[in-house]
């Protein structure tokens, strides 16, 4: 055996490597785009979910001010003018509803983040870990479970002023429970696989099975968490600015639109219609897409 190798005559081994993993990252994409096309359903969430977003970012294209209050125009029907009629106050109702999807998914956005990231990290450790630090955790998140969240936000607001960092916060405080739990139980299973064994037996460190073996094995389940949370935050957002404790006017959002619509439902039911049907679509669209995301990252469901 020749004993004086280089560098390159490794090469092709490891352009093989290479092309191996860049094979494996295009074989998931395309999974994800083959089953987007083949569910009609997926398909129509996708649209539906971008017409909101690009329609919201754009929303400055308008040529009318959302706060802008001219009670000479107030609650005006649907015309050439106002594609969607007027409020109480005069102001256009289809532009309030683009900035009000700014605000509801930037929350939703938002709050899903930073309950992804503190689930994801207690979820995992406390399932890798187990014994005692598995129990006090576990306990922590059955305590945050009991409580109810809505009402104990509310009382929370009491003593702060409302606005979108602390309603972030708030909600992203009590969704975090949820995957958190999602995450333990998966861990338990991989923390038990041949590869995390074998890495212990190596002396590889607890972080470094946590980062390189453990979290990437679970990204199903965090999408499918996160696509859960994000609709969850935009329902507790809505809730709150309806009851008045959300979004402050006169900034919209659409639980904020549903509060003001309420006095005028039988005389202006377009009011509540219009920030009613963009809540429940993006919220039904983001629950399926989690769905059918589950399906195309799970291998255990493409056998």
């Amino acid at each position: 055996m020749d004993n004086n190798l280089t560098l390159e005559d490794f090469q092709p081994v490891k352009r093989k490597k290479l092309m191996v993993e860049k094979s494996y990252y295009r074989s998931t994409f395309s999974t994800i785009i083959h089953v987007l096309k083949e569910n009609k359903l997926a398909m129509a969430c996708v649209f539906i979910l971008g017409i909101i977003f690009f329609a919201s970012v754009f929303a400055f294209l308008s040529p009318y001010d959302p706060d802008i209050v001219n009670v000479g125009e107030r609650l005006q029907g649907i015309s050439s003018k106002h594609i969607l009629g007027t409020d109480d106050l005069g102001r256009d109702l289809f532009t309030r509803a683009l900035y009000g999807g700014r605000v509801s998914l930037l929350v939703g956005f938002s709050s899903m983040i930073v309950s992804v990231i503190i689930g994801t990290c207690v979820g995992t450790i406390s399932g890798y870990m187990g014994g005692t630090v598995d129990i006090i955790l576990m306990r922590i998140v059955d305590i945050l479970l009991s409580v109810p969240s809505l009402l104990l936000i509310i009382v929370f607001y009491s003593f702060v002023s409302p606005n979108i960092v602390t309603l972030v916060i708030m909600l992203s405080m009590f969704s975090w429970t949820n995957v958190a739990r999602i995450v333990r139980a998966e861990t338990l299973s991989i923390k038990e696989r041949d590869y995390v064994i074998a890495a212990k037996s190596l002396g590889v460190s607890d972080f470094v099975i946590i980062i390189r073996h453990i979290i990437p094995n679970l990204a199903s389940q965090i999408i499918v968490a996160a696509s859960l949370s994000i609709a969850n935050a935009i329902l507790d957002e809505s809730a709150l600015s309806f009851l008045g404790y959300g979004v402050q006017l006169p900034k919209s959002s659409w639980g904020s639109m549903l509060q003001t619509a309420q006095k005028y439902i039988l005389y202006d039911p377009l009011l509540a219609i219009v920030p009613g049907i963009l809540i429940l679509f993006t919220v039904l669209c983001f629950n399926i897409l989690g769905d059918v995301l589950q399906h195309a990252l799970d291998p255990k469901l493409n056998k």
